[in-house]
């Protein structure tokens, strides 16, 4: 990928490296990084080295009444402004500075933005356009000519205000095993920002799922993983905190025609302390636990990785299957498993190219 941008943007750290010496200074981190477990190689897979994001927000800089895209630099505090951005996906990417163009002819919609946020899938993009102001109707009837300009989809955000012109998500589409699957996701919720990658993630579980019978999820979200990966199991209960992400999973299933998972309101935690009949929760009044059978767990937890109470509840499982988007907490919480569990499958998902991050997928069984 090349970038004018390059050594002052503080996005992509590792600009000075050729695609394939990121991939090997990566390889080489998480092999040091996991000697202690023992780990002796990983699956590693790559990613497009640009146009790779299909989920972007960029701050809006004002000057002189002209309004910038703006990103902060390597500096400490320093702001960049920007035209384009060539690791956006190429629809975002040729969106960009005509949108901002269009927005900066109209002093309604000019006035008072402070960042815009982009999500794309194969044929739609949702654009949100976040405020310092509140959102009057006078907006709505400015905003709304955009969505017809350059056929995408707008949402206005303001303190305690969200206006949703047309609609709330985009479709995605995503092929796990050969079959298709169809996602509705909102504005707002959590996704994937590397669409090819997740693909990759979703297969990559798929296929080292062996000896099946229910499946137990924790962070679930829109159902991104939980929906393929039902096909292997008899039953799934799914839980996530978001009510909005509950919501879309709900969707997705119909959408998907999957009948045979059951979506919780819960944290790990609280999930952890009902199953071990600790509390009573009232959200579990028509749901009989004891009808499961888990054969695996599910997690893809936070940057900040599990608490030691749910690392000790998920023990009980014959096979985990953990999605990590922290190394370092990822070890951590490996050392404690693997007092009870062998690493079977160990792969590198490189979600984002030319910075330090790195996605890990590790599926452990017991002893």
């Amino acid at each position: 990928m090349e970038c004018r941008y390059f050594g002052q943007c503080g996005s992509c750290t590792l600009f000075d490296m050729p695609y394939e010496k990121q991939v090997e200074h990566k390889k080489k981190y998480c092999s040091a990084l996991f000697k202690s477990l023992h780990v002796k190689d990983f699956e590693f897979f790559t990613a497009s080295s640009s146009h790779y994001r299909s989920r972007a927000e960029f701050r809006i800089w004002h000057k002189d009444g002209h309004i910038s895209y703006a990103i902060g630099g390597i500096e400490k505090k320093q702001v960049v402004c920007i035209e384009n951005c060539p690791k956006v996906d190429i629809k975002i990417d040729v969106l960009m500075s005509p949108l901002l163009q269009q927005i900066e002819q109209n002093a309604m919609l000019r006035e008072k933005l402070f960042a815009i946020e982009f999500l794309a899938t194969q044929n739609d993009i949702l654009v949100t356009l976040i405020y310092h102001k509140p959102l009057s109707q006078e907006w709505e009837s400015a905003a709304l000519p955009l969505e017809s300009i350059f056929n995408i989809h707008i949402i206005g955000r303001s303190h305690k205000v969200r206006r949703v012109l047309s609609q709330e998500f985009v479709q995605d589409n995503v092929v796990v095993d050969g079959h298709s699957y169809i996602y509705e996701i909102i504005e707002g919720g959590f996704s994937q920002p590397n669409r090819a990658i997740n693909t990759h993630m979703i297969n990559w579980v798929y296929q080292h799922l062996t000896h099946c019978k229910d499946l137990l999820e924790l962070y679930c979200g829109y159902g991104n993983f939980t929906i393929p990966l039902s096909q292997k199991f008899h039953k799934v209960l799914a839980t996530e905190i978001s009510k909005s992400s509950i919501k879309s999973a709900l969707k997705n299933c119909e959408l998907n025609k999957v009948e045979h998972i059951e979506f919780l309101r819960m944290s790990a935690e609280e999930l952890t302390s009902a199953l071990k009949k600790e509390r009573e929760f009232y959200r579990l009044k028509n749901i009989d636990l004891d009808i499961y059978t888990f054969s695996h767990v599910f997690v893809d937890p936070p940057r900040a990785g599990m608490d030691e109470k749910s690392l000790e509840f998920i023990s009980q499982f014959e096979t985990i299957i953990y999605i990590s988007c922290n190394p370092i907490t990822l070890k951590r919480d490996l050392e404690f498993l693997t007092q009870k569990f062998t690493i079977e499958h160990f792969a590198l998902f490189d979600q984002f190219p030319h910075t330090e991050h790195i996605e890990s997928g590790v599926i452990l069984k017991k002893i």
